[in-house]
């Protein structure tokens, strides 16, 4: 994409922006790159992670966000930087659905989506994940409750992974210009 994906625009905000201000109503842990903490400014309830070793996965990630919450007791939310329709009211919905549940995530025709919540008891089972780039195997986990929450539209479910979704992204998102009179 030439820079950090998170650091690209879709509007006036970066996808790591929108991605804080959806979950600007609880503490959070941004786990980035280094270039991407370095854009990040330090606001309060806000810890900044750097993730020295991307290559090793999204469950890497995942594992360093888990080691900087010292609350044990707390559920930990997943919330992608490149899912950018997902915003503040979504993420309070999903965690209001979990109740005791163990894992709470959207779900439309049977295929998940973000944000995802880990409960407490889900927590430990974090360090022991593989490296790589899914949350699949944790969600899935048969030891865990589950509560998918279905959801009709396609915000938890809309990505950013290549160009072309950056582009559609930005046609659904950012408004025309005016036309010009001739």
């Amino acid at each position: 994409m030439g820079e950090p994906k998170v650091l690209l625009h879709v509007g006036e905000h970066r996808l790591v922006e929108r991605a804080l201000a959806a979950a600007a109503e609880f503490p959070c842990v941004l786990v980035a790159s280094d270039a991407v903490a370095a854009y990040v400014a330090p606001r309060p309830g806000l810890a900044i992670v750097v993730n020295d070793a991307p290559e090793r996965g999204m469950t890497h990630s995942l594992a360093l966000a888990d080691g900087a919450i010292a609350d044990r007791s707390a559920a930990l939310v997943v919330l992608l930087a490149d899912t950018p329709l997902v915003d503040a009211a979504l993420v309070r919905h999903v965690v209001d659905a979990r109740s005791d549940a163990d894992v709470a995530y959207p779900v439309r025709d049977g295929i998940p989506g973000h944000p995802v919540v880990f409960g407490p008891r889900v927590r430990p089972a974090i360090a022991g994940l593989p490296d790589g780039d899914t949350l699949r195997q944790l969600r899935s986990d048969a030891r865990w409750t589950r509560v998918e929450v279905v959801h009709e539209d396609d915000r938890p479910f809309t990505d950013v992974d290549t160009p072309e979704d950056l582009r559609r992204l930005r046609e659904r998102l950012e408004p025309l210009p005016p036309a010009e009179n001739s």
